[in-house]
């Protein structure tokens, strides 16, 4: 969790894929700048726990190594809840960085048509196997399985602007971060083959993503 002036910038990783949700808010300090490690689970229950209010009150206490805390109040029903954790210790992974990275290829995908291909293409796709995503002469194909097993195949038609790429991914990852765009094209920005990919909503083709939620997917390797 960073906060810096007015802006609210919420990030998670698992060294397989990162997002990243800004958002404002009315600190009673414009000049704040503050960072803080909170559990993910804690953070997601006090999430569903105060869905039905209007606002939330943050409220973040440094202290010495380990001693930091943060809380969260909102209104649920006709009563207040206050739920207050401890902060963890360490260092947030830099991967903000990795979502600046200057992209080769950018490419423009319907949303619903990207996510129905992903889904009947890894049918085919054994347990930890990737999903190959090929981008090229405006097309994008999508493969899955090799050799002896069973195969799949499937075309949707996408806006290419930069270099031909092909890429893996792991489909579960892929179809979770689909799964929460809700704008109706997906952007998708790459380096290299083998560098993570950022993936963003866009109202339209050729728009610029919005910066309030940011995906990022590290790529797996393909068999020859």
């Amino acid at each position: 969790l960073e906060l810096e002036g007015s802006s609210i910038s919420l990030m998670a990783t698992d060294r397989f894929r990162a997002s990243l949700r800004e958002l404002g808010w009315n600190p009673e300090k414009s000049d704040i700048s503050a960072q803080a490690l909170v559990p993910a689970r804690v953070l997601n229950d006090t999430a569903r726990s105060l869905v039905s209010g209007s606002a939330v009150t943050i409220a973040v206490s440094s202290g010495d190594a380990g001693d930091g805390l943060i809380g969260f109040e909102g209104v649920v029903g006709n009563g207040t809840r206050r739920t207050t954790t401890r902060l963890l210790e360490g260092d947030f992974p830099r991967v903000r960085q990795l979502f600046q990275a200057q992209a080769e290829t950018v490419a423009y995908v319907a949303t619903a048509d990207f996510v129905d291909s992903v889904k009947r293409v890894a049918l085919v796709a054994e347990r930890n196997t990737p999903v190959r995503l090929t981008f090229s002469d405006g097309v994008l194909l999508l493969e899955a399985g090799s050799g002896d097993e069973a195969q799949a195949s499937e075309s949707v038609e996408a806006t290419i602007n930069g270099n031909d790429i092909s890429i893996g991914f792991n489909p579960t990852y892929l179809l979770e971060g689909l799964g929460v765009m809700s704008e109706p094209v997906v952007h998708l920005s790459f380096t290299q083959h083998t560098k993570p990919a950022a993936i963003s909503g866009v109202p339209e083709i050729g728009a610029e993503p919005d910066a309030a939620f940011r995906y990022l997917i590290m790529p797996v390797r393909l068999q020859s």
